[in-house]
């Protein structure tokens, strides 16, 4: 995109943050990619055609994951893009109002800001209705937009697969790589979605090629399949570190999350809840990942509090707003070490 129909934006200080850690300097964690209004049923168990009414939200995986870092009191911020229209402000508000720092966040003066919409059949059923189009306005983010600075020094940075999806947004993340020259906590949520792929194909060679820019890859077994071919959890584990990632995370759903490195394995079983929406579950997982990768715990602590941190998550209808803060998390881990003491 040119810069006349494709506009960095700056702070919006309408309202001050709400949880985030206040501060100048390096970021805690910035991520990269997409972002939407979720508008979500608040009657289960009808199909869209029959639901009375909805409420809003922002969404989108990269806004999430910095949500859930900011509720765990760190400084986040998100390089992504919405349009020039009433939903974008919204979402550039909210994430202000959430604690995520919105200064990286582009405007589009030719895409709408994209609206995604879900169906909800609890326990395991949730559909999603993505639209984006013609484009949508976090792919549309160029090299020339960023803030390699910003992203060099960022103690985590994290990504996610869609912004491979198209260009100029696959350029921008590799610009972003090379800014950050593969340095620790350089993140790659292996979040693929099939709708924004010509193929599982395409989306491998793109995975596979970013691959070689970070340390630490995160997904499920059909995630890792297209990442790199495996969606055995432990071959698929290796598989990653043998690309040179230095963490590997492998969500199996009931069996809990396989995380290795080249001299660690634990695997830590799920917090099991009375599910109400499964969806952000995994963007609460990412940011409590970022929240215990910055402290330095141990891999069994770690993944522990991320699970927890997904599984409440799960109990609420929402998504962005869903996220717990660490106390939540803490207090419901102790309530499970009593009830299983």
């Amino acid at each position: 995109m040119t810069a006349a129909s494709f506009s960095q934006g700056s702070p919006d200080a309408s309202q001050p943050p709400a949880t985030a850690a206040s501060g100048d300097g390096p970021f805690d964690v910035i991520t990269m990619g997409r972002i939407g209004v979720d508008v979500y049923p608040l009657q289960d168990g009808v199909g869209l055609e029959d639901v009375e009414s909805f409420g809003k939200y922002l969404g989108g995986s990269a806004a999430n994951v910095a949500v859930a870092a900011a509720r765990h009191a760190r400084r986040s911020a998100v390089i992504t893009g919405v349009g020039d229209d009433p939903f974008g402000r919204y979402l550039k508000r909210e994430l202000t109002r959430l604690g995520v720092d919105n200064r990286f966040v582009g405007t589009s003066h030719g895409n709408p800001t994209p609206v995604t919409f879900c169906e909800m059949f609890p326990p395991d059923d949730f559909p999603l209705y993505f639209y984006r189009q013609p484009k949508a306005p976090d792919l549309e983010i160029s090299p020339e937009d960023l803030d390699t600075e910003a992203i060099a020094s960022a103690r985590i940075f994290w990504a996610t697969v869609t912004g491979l999806s198209a260009e100029p947004s696959r350029s921008a993340h590799h610009a972003a790589w090379k800014a950050r020259g593969r340095r620790p906590l350089t993140i790659l949520d292996l979040d693929y979605r099939p709708m924004f792929w010509e193929s599982p194909q395409v989306a491998s060679e793109a995975v596979g090629a970013a691959l070689e820019h970070v340390t630490v890859a995160v997904g499920n077994r059909e995630e890792c399949e297209v990442a790199v071919g495996e969606t055995e959890p432990e071959r698929a584990a290796d598989a990653l570190l043998e690309r040179g990632v230095e963490l590997a995370i492998v969500k199996q759903g009931p069996k809990g999350v396989l995380a290795k490195t080249r001299e660690e394995r634990v695997e830590v079983a799920p917090h099991l809840m009375e599910v109400v929406n499964g969806l952000g579950a995994g963007d609460s997982f990412g940011g409590a990942l970022c929240h215990g990768l910055l402290a330095g715990w141990d891999l069994e602590r770690l993944f522990r509090f991320a699970n927890m941190a997904g599984a409440i998550v799960t109990t609420r209808r929402e998504c962005s707003t869903a996220m717990p803060t660490t106390s939540e998390v803490e207090a419901l881990l102790k309530e499970k070490e009593a009830a299983d003491a």
